[in-house]
């Protein structure tokens, strides 16, 4: 099957990527290398999804581009059985100093992706969209029920791409699903984000820092568990049109991480803590009932499993990925 991966060289969409190429199938990951953070880790997803490609005996191939493009996106969707969309301006606070530049490459990049998919013999546009879209919970856990009121540009852009996957799926029949990922994490996850500058910071004998009081919550989901979520939409129908959560069920708050992952590495520091960010989310937790009746899905890694797996593999590969995370 022709599968093609935008944002291919990131972190969710070089772990679609890898796997896609390592089943055998041929795989081109669409990526911009924005260097929102260190390009050698975009760098190592695109080696592993090679190395992938070649033990398979399926194809993988890096096209450096842009969503924002028409021309390039119609000519790599042009040729795609499956699209999975992950390109996107991440990052909540990122949102809120560039409102413009979101809506430019998350709006605007989806729409062109949709629009060269309906031209095109494409089956299947699989969205990734974010539990950024619920905003302030009127309960928990999240089911795809529950009012959508975004509270960042970020969260805004997310559920603009879903509507718009929705209404070309209405409108002209282009079969569309968008997952609202709930904290992904895992081993070449962004370096800003809490688990890796944690574990960092304790590895490197510096205090761990918790934006707010930690009393947060997070339902974080690993990065395989998300991976075979996109895989079960290659061959199935059953989802199309539709928004779907994807996270673990399970939610920890981040003095409880920050706590668990200090004690077991680094024991004797102090958790320090700084000004929580207006637009961060106070709380997340996903129902998954939805995803499990669809498509079967079900995650199988905690977050004490995920994030012990995610200290092993750091531990090994710290070389390339520090010191980015520490100051984050």
């Amino acid at each position: 099957m022709q599968i093609l991966v935008t944002g291919g060289a990131g972190f969710i969409g070089g772990h679609l990527a890898e796997r896609f190429a390592g089943d055998g199938h041929d795989v081109v990951a669409l990526d911009s290398f924005v260097p929102y953070y260190d390009l050698g880790i975009k760098e190592r997803n695109v080696e592993q999804g090679q190395i992938a490609a070649d033990e398979s005996g399926g194809s993988y191939e890096l096209v450096r581009g842009d969503i924002r493009d028409e021309d390039v996106v119609e000519e790599q969707v042009a040729d795609a059985d499956v699209v999975f969309h992950q390109a996107a301006q991440a990052g909540v606070r990122t949102s809120v100093d560039q409102p413009k530049t979101v809506n430019e490459i998350n709006v605007d990049g989806t729409l062109n992706v949709l629009e060269a998919a309906r031209n095109s013999e494409t089956e299947r546009v699989v969205v990734a969209s974010s539990s950024s879209v619920y905003g302030k919970p009127q309960y928990l856990p999240y089911d795809e029920e529950h009012p959508t009121t975004p509270i960042s540009p970020y969260g805004a852009s997310k559920l603009a791409e879903e509507q718009y996957a929705r209404v070309y799926n209405e409108v002209y029949g282009l079969p569309t699903v968008s997952l609202r990922y709930f904290t992904v994490y895992g081993p070449r996850m962004r370096p800003n984000m809490a688990i890796s500058n944690f574990v960092s910071r304790c590895l490197n004998g510096e205090s761990p820092v918790i934006y707010g009081d930690g009393t947060q919550t997070r339902d974080f989901t690993y990065i395989d568990d998300v991976v075979r979520a996109n895989e079960a939409l290659l061959n199935t129908s059953a989802a199309d049109g539709e928004v779907i959560n994807i996270g673990s069920t399970d939610n920890i708050s981040i003095q409880t991480l920050a706590e668990e992952i200090r004690d077991h590495l680094a024991p004797e520091l102090e958790l320090e803590y700084t000004d929580r960010h207006d637009a961060d989310a106070e709380h997340t937790h996903a129902n998954i009932e939805k995803a499990n009746e669809l498509f079967g899905y079900e995650p199988s890694t905690s977050i004490r499993e995920g994030v012990e797996r995610f200290t092993d593999w750091y531990k090994v590969n710290r070389n390339w990925y520090e010191p980015l995370v520490r100051n984050s």
